[in-house]
Formats: structure tokens, sequence, C-alpha cells
């Protein structure tokens, strides 16, 4: 079949072009706004040797082809079902108009934080680099690398200083990306996080010390006293502050008229902001913040190795859900405190889940004789080894159920153990075989040995399951025929 067929027989299988709403594609997807799944015929699709999987997430029905094809596949196929080519935010959007409210919520905190992940993980991992400098009796018995080679003592403090910038002034690409994201203009946002980690108020690391010493410096205005604390990696102020920004600018220039805009619509959005920030909505969600932080902490710490397989057996029903995306909000602010909070269980967590979902589905390219699973499961399972499970979810373990029973499972076990070792990550990164590096220099024996209990259970257990699934359904045709 050539491209153009490929993509006339994809459209007949998902119910011609009238069921087409929208359509991108990414690196090795095409991604499907349909008026109504339920008119997909999905064995038809699955007869496609072209297709190497599909899966529905986030108001969209998402077709595997792989890198090369799929790009030439959707040209052809936007031209048949007649609309224009979009772009992958586009028809996020468009699935997103789909979702209940609590989905909306998860993307609308997934398009804030997704981009700037870059920064936060060069930052996180730079940290992790650090910290396997500066470990004791990691490398080397009572020493760290740097008392064993004095002379790369001032290379760690300059990575040191590189890695804590992204969080130091995380509220400035968090009010960058969130002003933008409601609306508002971008670097308004990001004038506003300068503000809030302005080097003249008190830095927020030090409030508590500051709170007990009864040293907070602070403002009088008119009778008024207002702490002058900064915001210092933290995430819900400048979340809620960035909104009410770019509500504000969006309203002003409503009605102010043109010719002062550009003087009064910036000067009145940052001021106005500001003194709501610092004196409202800043205490209040600081508070809101330091007590969601410290809830996770204690649910964590209470419920030890059994919560933490319990969230291990979860977490891939979690993320078929979508509902991960929020998990990003909380992991920077765990990683952001590192301090006080120790770091991310929940990166540990799901790292054992993402080789757990890799071994399966290597399980499932041992021993199937189908040649185009063969073909998914080998690509698959590495990808998810290393931090990318979509394709070996929706393409092998969740297709053949068994793997994805046996895939968490391992989770579970795995999650348990690391949970049980207080396992944390100090920075962000791949969850899977190289996130190594993200973990608290103590505890990578421990993640290690998570990570070979992951795999070894998901991949036993999945040939045990795919035996008595053998059996079962050969015990099943026999029946048929007598």
């Amino acid at each position: 079949m050539n491209h153009k067929e490929i993509a006339h027989a994809i459209l007949n299988a998902i119910g011609g072009k009238e069921n087409v709403s929208a359509a991108a594609h990414c690196a090795t997807r095409l991604r499907l706004v349909l008026q109504n799944e339920e008119k997909i015929d999905q064995a038809a699709l699955n007869s496609l040797d072209v297709v190497k999987g599909t899966f529905s997430t986030a108001g969209q029905f998402q077709i595997i082809l792989g890198a090369g094809i799929v790009n030439e596949v959707y040209k052809p196929l936007v031209n048949l079902v007649g609309i224009t080519e979009m772009s992958t935010c586009q028809v996020k959007s468009a699935g997103a108009k789909k979702q209940n409210p609590l989905l909306q919520l998860v993307k609308l905190l997934s398009d804030i934080f997704v981009p700037i992940i870059p920064a936060i993980v060069a930052g996180g991992l730079l940290m992790g680099l650090n910290n396997l400098l500066t470990a004791k009796d990691l490398f080397i018995h009572g020493k760290s690398l740097i008392d064993a080679n004095p002379g790369i003592a001032d290379l760690a403090a300059m990575i040191n200083t590189f890695a804590n910038a992204a969080f130091v002034f995380l509220p400035v690409l968090i009010g960058f990306s969130t002003t933008k994201r409601f609306g508002g203009n971008a670097f308004l946002g990001a004038a506003l996080g300068m503000i809030m980690v302005h080097p003249d108020l008190l830095n927020a690391y030090g409030y508590g010390a500051a709170l007990v010493a009864h040293k907070v410096p602070a403002w009088h205005i008119l009778g008024l006293t207002i702490e002058k604390v900064g915001y210092q990696g933290t995430v819900l102020p400048v979340l809620a502050s960035s909104f009410i920004l770019a509500k504000i600018e969006t309203n002003l220039r409503r009605v102010i008229p043109s010719s002062l805009d550009n003087l009064l619509t910036p000067l009145l959005s940052i001021l106005i902001t500001g003194v709501l920030t610092f004196t409202l909505v800043g205490p209040l969600t600081r508070s809101a913040g330091n007590l969601f932080t410290d809830g996770i902490v204690w649910l964590y710490n209470t419920t030890g190795f059994v919560g933490g397989g319990i969230f291990g057996l979860f977490y891939v029903p979690i993320v078929i859900t979508g509902m991960h995306q929020s998990f990003i909000a909380v992991e920077t602010q765990l990683v952001a405190n590192v301090a006080k909070t120790g770091g991310s269980f929940l990166f540990p967590i799901a790292s054992m889940s993402n080789v757990a979902q890799g071994a399966a589905t290597l399980a499932v390219f041992l021993i199937t004789k189908d040649k185009k699973m063969k073909s998914i499961a080998s690509a698959s399972g590495i990808s998810a080894l290393l931090g990318i499970t979509e394709p070996a979810m929706f393409g092998v373990t969740l297709k053949l159920k068994y793997p994805f029973i046996g895939a968490i499972i391992g989770s579970a076990v795995a999650s348990a153990f690391v949970t049980f070792f207080k396992v944390r990550a100090v920075a962000l990164g791949a969850a899977g075989l190289p996130g190594i590096i993200s973990i608290k220099p103590a505890s990578i024996v421990y993640y290690v040995i998570g990570m070979g209990i992951s795999i070894v259970i998901a991949f036993f257990l999945t040939l045990v399951l795919a035996k008595r699934d053998a059996k079962k359904n050969t015990h099943g045709l026999e029946k048929k025929a007598a």
C-alpha cells in the first residue's frame, strides 16, 4: 500500500471524514480528535501492518505509525478529510473541550509546566552531578570525589550555582508560562516572578528561622505591615498571582484607551498584582502550598512501604487517565525544597513503573510469534526502560492484558521496596534506567536494586501469565470444538 492508500484505509476505519474534527501528528503518531470514538473499527485498524498500536487519551485518538511514516500518511489524510494541517497544540486544545473539568485542570497544569520542564530537568541533573562529586562513601570509602581531588572543588561549586538557578528563580519561569497560558503578556509574568524573588526581599529559605527569631523584615504602609519575604522555590503563590495578573491585564486593555494602553496597562497590572501578591495572595497560597507539601510528605512517611506499593500498583492506571501530568507541580515543589522535603518520592515510583512496563513488553517480544507484535514490542520495550512508556502500554501490555498485570505487580513490589528504603530524587529527569543520576547518592544502590526487582518480577510474571493465557485459550477452543 502507498501512503495515500494507507490514509484512506485509516480514514475508513475511524468512521470516515465526517467523524474527524481535528488532526495533527508528532514524531511517531497520528493525533486525531473524533466526533464519536464508538465509530472506530478497531479490528480494521489492527489489520493494517503499518499500524503499530492505538490508544485514546486526553480527548485524542492516537495511532502509532512510526517515525518517517506518520508524516507521509498525515498529508494525504488531511486532504481526504478536507481540513488544514494543524499543530499538536491546536489538536490538544480541540481535544480538551471533550474532557471533564478534572482532566481540564490537569491539562492546564500540563500546559504551564511542560514548557519549563527542560530548564528544571537541566538544573536538577546538574544538582545530581554535584551530589555525585560531593557525596562521601559513594566512590571512595570515607571520602567524596572533592575530598580526594581538591582541584575540582571549584568545578563542583560552579555546577552547584548552575543547578540552583532554575529553582531559586523558579517563579520567573512559572510566571512567564502561566501568564502566557491565561492570555496575558508573558514578559509581565516574568517581571512579576522577578519581583517575587528580588534580592531586597528576605530569601524564602530563611523565612522559618527569621520567623522564630522575630526578625522578619516588613514594609509599613498606611498602617499595614507587609512582610518583605521572597518566594524562591514556590509554586502555588506564583501560579495564583500570574493568573490574577493575566486577568487584570486583559480587562484593563478593554477599558483603557488605545493611546494610553502601552503606558498604563503594564504599570497598573504590575502595581495592582504586586500589592495583592504581598498582602493577600502570596501569604495565603504560601501557607496552602506548605500545608499541601507537608501533607504529601506526611502521607508518604505514615503509610510507608504499603502506601508506596499501592501507589506503584495504580501508577499506570493514573497515567492512562492523564492525571500523572498534575504530579509535575508536586514534584517541582518537592525538588525545589529538597532541604525540607528530602526530595521527590514520586520519581522513583514512576521509574519502577516504567521499567516494569518495559520488562513485560520485552517478555512479550520473547514469546510472541506474531511478527507485527514482535516488532512493536522490541522498540517500545526498550523505550519504556528509558522512561517513555506510552507505546509499550497502548501498543502491547494493555492490548494483551496479561503483560499489563505482570507489569503493575512488578511495579507495586519494587515501589514498596524503594519506599521502605526512603529512596528519593533530588532532580527531575527520565524516569527509568537513566534516572540514576537524579537519585540521592546515598539511595542509588537501593534504586538500582528496586529496578532489578521491578524488571525481574514483571518479566517472569508475564511469561507465567502468558502460558496460563495460552492454556486458557486452547481449552476454550477445545470446548467449542466439542
